[in-house]
């Protein structure tokens, strides 16, 4: 037996656990679901579809560990990293439908001291769309720093911004979950994970920040293609944009995630941009939800989220980027359904969830095999193959 392209993983299908439904005229999607296992290095991982409301896909496969013992299942939860910023801005915009918070109003309102060294000016605006000027945080943290909340967020409303708010942006790839998390906790007085639960319940979604002890056991352990322990940032010998990218990945340590990804600690903290863990299904239902007229958004808000509001180099990605308000609008780049209003995350390794109003479509999928950056041959086999069948 030959050994697959990416991974020596099991080459045939009868090898690979599947389980689920697909309706007969989305087979396709299927297909290309168990060729990602035997030709593209897939360990474990779940789809699941809505079209028109309707779910048409919901499968899972493979394994949760890397020495495939332990099949994936449809309640597997798994870290689908930056498909996490769609999520907790979702609860941000939530607070505005509200008039809790407005667009334009100062992070500051809520948070006063987010002010510090000349970050008055920020708006809640400016931090849904990274143009808020805190990718990264300047004071040396530790790994026992990013298990406590207000630490964190605490240093990061002390940090000198990297430029005047408003000015320019660069993805706040991990300081994200603490700047709208931290909004979020000073405009309700709760931290995300309990102000998720709610939203979740409305729509049946298996979405969590800071995942409950109880729940622990159902976590896929994540594999790391290119392995997993964070390098060591000399500050002294860079600065700049140089200094602020590696800072942004790596202070603290394992703020990407590196190192402590599978442990207890790691999957119960609330880093809502970088450790959210959910269900293909729960990611799939929170865009179901946002299909739904008014239900979790009003659709003026919706409609201004999802479009650019700031286009742009990005440093830290390291090429042009659109961002809207939390969501990422599709782009030739960033492609989600074909339609010009499909919108959603993407998120390390291939994880994404999205919704395409134009098709009716909501989309979710997770997998625990991280390989470099955030679009893959995977989760592009699959996408492409349900938009055949449509």
């Amino acid at each position: 037996m030959s050994p697959s392209a990416e991974d020596g993983g099991p080459t045939r299908a009868a090898d690979v656990p599947v389980s689920g439904r697909c309706a007969e005229q989305f087979a396709p999607v299927r297909h290309e679901f168990v060729r990602n296992f035997l030709e593209r290095g897939e360990v474990g991982a779940g789809v699941t579809v809505l079209v028109g409301g309707e779910v048409v896909v919901d499968l899972a496969g493979g394994w949760t560990d890397g020495a495939r013992t332990v099949p994936w299942r449809a309640d597997t939860l798994v870290d689908v990293y930056s498909v996490g910023k769609a999520i907790v801005a979702l609860l941000a915009l939530q607070l505005v439908d509200r008039g809790v918070l407005g667009l334009d109003d100062p992070v500051a309102s809520v948070w006063p001291e987010f002010a510090a060294r000349g970050k008055g000016a920020a708006t809640v605006r400016h931090a849904l769309c990274h143009r808020a000027g805190v990718p990264a945080i300047r004071r040396p943290l530790t790994n026992d720093d990013l298990w406590d909340f207000d630490v964190m967020t605490d240093a990061l409303a002390s940090t000198d911004p990297w430029w005047e708010p408003g000015t320019r942006h660069a993805y706040h790839t991990n300081t994200y979950g603490h700047l709208i998390g931290g909004l979020i906790h000073r405009a309700t007085g709760q931290l995300p994970g309990s102000c998720l639960r709610p939203v979740a319940e409305l729509v049946g979604a298996d979405v969590w920040f800071g995942v409950p002890e109880a729940d622990q056991d159902r976590c896929a352990e994540v594999l790391w293609a290119l392995g997993g322990e964070p390098p060591v940032v000399d500050a002294d010998a860079l600065s700049g944009d140089e200094l602020m990218v590696q800072l942004s990945y790596f202070n603290p340590p394992g703020y990407s995630s590196m190192g402590v990804v599978n442990t207890q600690e790691w999957r119960a903290t609330q880093i809502p941009s970088t450790n959210t863990h959910a269900t293909a299904a729960g990611v799939a239902a929170v865009y179901q939800g946002l299909l739904e007229p008014g239900l979790l958004l009003s659709p003026a808000l919706l409609t201004e989220a999802t479009s650019p509001q700031s286009v742009g180099f990005c440093p830290v990605l390291g090429e042009e980027v659109t961002f809207g308000l939390g969501f990422k609008p599709t782009t030739a780049r960033r492609p989600f359904g074909p339609h010009p209003s499909s919108f959603g995350h993407f998120g390390t390794g291939g994880a994404v969830g999205f919704a395409d109003p134009g098709a009716g479509v909501a989309f979710g999928y997770a997998m625990n095999h991280v390989i470099p950056r955030w679009q893959s041959s995977r989760n592009r086999s699959l996408i492409d193959a349900l938009y055949r069948c449509l």
